[in-house]
């Protein structure tokens, strides 16, 4: 059986997507304990972005929601759903309208980090007390400037 993911956008300005992605946001803070944010920030970062979202049979399965610098505010993907390239997907997203995407992890989130370093992001420097809790993060930066047709070819390259 052949599932269809389908793709939707939410622009900057529009927050049409945004209970969906506080639920599986919250889902995932639930289960993981990161993603902590609380809800006006949430929603305020979510509306300024450009939110990139995936959805199946009506569920919300993942989003990434970008800032208008290539700063990738929130990626989540639903836990059940992590390992079939959604990730991997909003990553190339958010690739086609930047020169170069960054973000940060937290520095105990061992699964983000593997996920960031395999798609190619480098850390950039480890920030102490960066999160509400206290805890450290990591700065990580995908591209260096190039153009467009480099990027792809080097992040898919990377991917075999």
């Amino acid at each position: 059986m052949s599932v269809n993911v389908e793709t939707k956008e939410d622009p900057p300005g529009s927050a049409e997507y945004a209970e969906d992605a506080w639920t599986l946001k919250e889902v995932i803070r639930a289960q993981e304990g990161v993603l902590k944010q609380r809800r006006t920030f949430f929603v305020d970062a979510y509306r300024r972005a450009r939110d990139h979202l995936l959805f199946e049979e009506d569920e919300l399965i993942g989003f990434a929601s970008v800032r208008r610098d290539g700063y990738i505010l929130f990626l989540a993907v639903a836990p059940d759903r992590r390992g079939e390239g959604h990730g991997k997907r909003l990553v190339a997203a958010a690739l086609q309208e930047h020169e170069s995407i960054s973000c940060h992890a937290r520095a105990t989130n061992e699964s983000a980090l593997s996920f960031y370093e395999h798609l190619g992001f480098e850390i950039q420097r480890r920030i102490t007390g960066y999160y509400e809790d206290g805890g450290d993060a990591y700065y990580l930066r995908l591209g260096d400037g190039g153009s467009l047709r480099d990027k792809f070819a080097e992040f898919f390259r990377r991917r075999r």
